[in-house]
């Protein structure tokens, strides 16, 4: 009796349980919930981003132009781009802004992270190095074009006060470029700063102390414990850096408009030519389609070569 007993309370075990009825309502009244939350941004997504870059895919194949009916022409606007020496004269001119951009902004940025973390957390300070950021880049862009004007521009005026030749920074074609990276990089630097402090903050004190009792010197604990730790936020940093480089427009279009001689005519702003200047809006679309794929084969690329979703701390 005992072992037919047992028999029955094992096969009664072995049973699965339904989940009782409040659980199950609690699960379908939060995915309604989540489903509600999630409307308006899908709806923000599929017009704002989904259906103008279907739109545009289909643009690039014709020869759309508010000035008559367009047409479907292929792939003619490709080929046209690949021997358009001014859309390859944009490529490189984009490119020297991205590596300069990128290059001071995130070493400068990562300096100042350190230094936050070593010698202070203050909010004060935080809120500090966030207000360039803060400010419209038109604006920003507007003042630095004052202060670097040539003739009553503060910055030639202690130049000329010192005795140093006076610097045509957005009239130059050597420096114009370079001039417009420092405006961008002195705007988000301290936002680049905030996000690789708190990817310091994330990091185990007693890594650091065991770095100590081993010996190790400033430089060596931040080249072997700090940068290997940091890599996954370093990471994103990275991608959207350069993602926000290939789209500079703003402060081109408020200072130098492109020149001189093309000198800063990036790839966006070339595209707002033939779209809004020349009324090209198919030959833009596919300007647009090749940038578009530029970034993904880039963004996809940084996210490989820097393994931006693992971290050494789960080793």
């Amino acid at each position: 009796m005992t072992i037919t007993a047992d028999r029955e309370a094992t096969s009664q075990e072995d049973v699965p349980r339904k989940p009782p009825a409040k659980k199950k309502a609690r699960r379908d009244s939060q995915l309604k919930a989540a489903i509600l939350f999630l409307i308006p941004a899908s709806i923000g997504f599929v017009v704002f981003f989904a259906w103008p870059a279907i739109r545009g895919l289909y643009l690039s194949f014709t020869d759309y132009n508010l000035l008559r009916p367009s047409t479907f022409i292929g792939f003619d606007n490709y080929v046209a781009i690949s021997t358009d020496p001014v859309f390859w004269n944009s490529l490189k001119v984009t490119l020297e802004y991205v590596v300069m951009n990128v290059g001071v902004q995130t070493a400068a940025a990562l300096g100042l992270a350190v230094l936050m973390q070593r010698f202070t957390r203050s909010m004060v300070v935080r809120g500090v190095i966030m207000l360039p950021y803060l400010i419209a880049n038109v604006i920003v862009a507007l003042v630095w074009f004052w202060l670097c004007d040539y003739n009553l521009g503060i910055i030639n005026a202690a130049l000329d006060f010192f005795g140093i030749d006076k610097v045509g920074f957005f009239g130059n074609e050597n420096v114009a470029m370079g001039t417009i990276a420092m405006v961008n990089v002195w705007r988000h630097l301290g936002y680049t700063a905030l996000l690789l402090f708190a990817g310091l903050q994330a990091i185990p004190k007693d890594v650091y102390e065991a770095a100590e009792v081993d010996g190790a010197g400033e430089w060596r604990v931040f080249r072997s414990v700090t940068l290997p730790l940091l890599r996954p936020v370093l990471a994103f940093v990275l991608v959207v850096t350069v993602v926000g480089s290939f789209q500079i427009f703003d402060t081109i279009a408020v200072t130098t408009g492109g020149g001189p001689v093309d000198a800063t005519r990036a790839i966006n702003y070339y595209i707002y030519q033939r779209a809004f200047e020349r009324l090209d809006f198919g030959y833009a679309s596919a300007l647009a389609v090749i940038l578009m794929i530029i970034l993904a084969a880039i963004a996809l690329l940084q996210n490989k070569l820097l393994r931006a979703n693992e971290s050494d701390l789960e080793r």
